[in-house]
């Protein structure tokens, strides 16, 4: 016990102090005197750079591959930690600090990266879905300008596509009869390209002559729809001629003899049924090579 009168120390049990005899009844412990040690110098020789620290800005600059992010997570919290229980010695806070930054942004884009890596193929394989189906439509429009070309003009069918194309301001005419879209006239509409290829005998008319044919038509014609990056615009190919059957190819370009996609005229009249359809188109065949039997016949 000490004594509160002369900070002497007595036995536990003792009753006056041995040192000033003062009652120790009652009397209190003294508080423990703290001791305050002299403050740190502030250390002032050689600083190093700490090494973890440069790999945590490394590694974070590389912070789009997930386990370089982690590496710059993990060396930028060590070198924190090294800086400051090295008293001043090791330097290099501000690239940890910059490393640990990049090495979260590079762990919160992983969630980004997998849904993106999910929603572009889809996409993808979206838009060159309706590319398909567009290309498919433009076919149908090709078929259904032929036939009006025919029944307007009397000249067989067109000898290339310009022929059923042409500019919102100009006059329709046998060369220019504005029957379909000035871009599909002009081979490419929605990532595909439209190469037309007559290959019926040609036909030119006196009537045709009569209403304003400069050129002449032809008996027989094919329409091949390509994409204009297979697998990225589209992947099948499509192919159609003066039968209206579209036909279509998943390896390359289509031809008469690929898989059929459709045997219809689509774009009937109102009113008008498709078996009337059919017998309509046949006897304009029929038709069309009475005549060039005829011209040829002429010619001998």
């Amino acid at each position: 016990m000490i004594c509160s009168m002369c900070a002497a120390e007595n036995p536990i049990n003792g009753r006056y102090c041995s040192s000033c005899g003062a009652l120790l009844q009652g009397q209190r412990d003294l508080p423990p005197q703290v001791s305050y040690a002299a403050p740190a110098v502030p250390y002032t020789g050689p600083k190093k750079t700490s090494g973890k620290a440069i790999g945590s800005l490394i590694c974070g600059l590389l912070f789009f591959i997930f386990p370089s992010s982690i590496a710059a997570i993990i060396l930028g919290h060590l070198s924190l930690g090294d800086i400051r229980r090295s008293g001043g010695r090791l330097t290099g806070s501000g690239m940890a600090t910059t490393g640990l930054v990049l090495g979260y942004a590079g762990v919160s884009m992983i969630p980004i990266l997998i849904i993106a890596a999910i929603a572009i193929p889809n996409l993808l394989r979206a838009k060159m879905a309706a590319n398909e189906a567009s290309a498919v439509g433009s076919l149908r429009t090709i078929m259904t300008a032929e036939i009006s070309f025919d029944d307007s003009y009397a000249n067989g069918f067109a000898p290339n596509l310009e022929a059923l194309g042409g500019n919102a301001g100009d006059q329709d005419s046998c060369d220019h009869a504005k029957l379909m879209d000035p871009a599909l006239a002009a081979g490419q509409k929605s990532g595909y390209t439209f190469s037309y290829v007559p290959t019926g005998q040609p036909i030119f008319r006196e009537s045709a002559k009569a209403r304003g044919c400069t050129r002449a038509g032809t008996e027989a014609f094919e329409v091949h729809a390509d994409p204009v990056t297979r697998g990225t615009t589209g992947q099948r190919s499509f192919y159609i001629d003066q039968t209206g059957v579209i036909r279509f190819s998943i390896d390359g370009p289509a031809t008469v003899d690929s898989r059929m996609l459709g045997q219809e005229f689509i774009h009937l009249l109102p009113g008008v049924s498709h078996q009337l359809k059919i017998i309509r188109w046949q006897r304009k065949q029929i038709q069309m090579r009475k005549h060039a039997r005829g011209h040829r016949i002429a010619e001998l």
